[in-house]
C-alpha cells in the first residue's frame, strides 16, 4: 500500500488551498493506480489550522502536544507528501514554515514530495521555487519537478481551469514516478516517525 500525507496550510473555510491539495491528492492516486494496477493508495490529509497553536507552542517549548504529533507522525511516516500553502506578500504562509521547522529536519530525506500553492494573483506564481522549493531542499526531500500554482483567476474560466488542470494532471504524474523511484525504505519512516523517549531527552540534558 501507499501512503501520501496531504498537508494544506489554508486559512480560510471553506479554503482554496484545500481544494488544490485534494485535487493533486486525486490526480495523484489516478496516475498510481493507472501505472499500477491493483495498488491500493491511502490518502491522509493533515490541516494545519486547527493545530495552529499546538505549532507555536511547539516552537517555543520543543514538544509536540498530540495533535501536532500525530500530524507529524502522519507526514514522516507517509511513501510521499502533497504540501500545499497559500502565498503571502511573495512568500510561503507563515503556518506552513512554521510547521516544517517543527518536524524532525531528518524526517523528509529522501521523501517524494509534490509543492503547491494558491494565491490571490499570477504575480505569486513563482514563489514555489524562489520561497518553497529551497526549504525542502534543505530537507533533502525529493521534490517534483512540476510546482502547481494556482491564482484566483484560475478557478474562474474554462481555459484557464483547463490549464490548471492540465498542471493538476502532469504533478500528479511526476508524483506517481517520483514514488516508483523513490530510494526511501519503511525502515527510515518507522525510525524517523518514533517518538522521542522523554527520560531520554532528559538524559541528554547532562552532558
Amino acid at each position: 500500500m501507499t501512503t501520501i500525507a496531504v498537508v494544506s496550510a489554508g486559512l480560510s473555510e471553506p479554503s482554496s488551498t484545500r481544494l488544490l491539495a485534494d485535487r493533486l491528492a486525486e490526480s495523484a492516486v489516478a496516475a498510481i493506480t493507472s501505472e499500477q494496477p491493483g495498488t491500493t493508495v491511502d490518502v491522509r490529509h493533515v490541516e494545519l489550522r486547527p493545530i495552529a497553536h499546538e505549532i507555536v507552542d511547539a516552537m517555543l517549548t520543543g514538544f509536540a502536544a498530540s495533535g501536532l504529533e500525530a500530524a507529524q507522525r502522519t507526514v514522516l511516516e507517509a511513501d510521499a507528501v502533497v504540501f500545499v500553502t497559500p502565498i503571502f506578500t511573495a512568500g510561503v504562509s507563515g503556518l506552513a514554515k512554521s510547521f516544517l521547522d517543527v518536524l524532525d529536519k531528518d524526517g523528509m530525506a529522501d521523501v517524494p514530495v509534490l509543492l503547491a500553492a494558491t494565491g490571490g494573483t499570477a504575480r505569486h506564481s513563482l514563489a514555489i521555487d524562489h520561497a518553497l522549493r529551497p526549504v525542502f531542499a534543505y530537507l533533502r526531500a525529493a521534490v517534483v519537478p512540476t510546482g502547481v500554482f494556482a491564482a484566483t483567476d484560475d478557478w474562474g474560466s474554462a481555459d484557464d481551469s483547463a490549464a490548471l488542470d492540465a498542471r493538476i494532471r502532469r504533478a500528479g504524474s511526476d508524483l506517481a514516478w517520483a514514488i516508483r523511484a523513490s530510494r526511501r525504505t519503511p525502515q527510515q519512516a518507522d525510525v524517523l516517525a518514533a517518538p522521542a523517549d522523554f527520560a531520554s531527552l532528559l538524559g541528554g540534558l547532562g552532558h
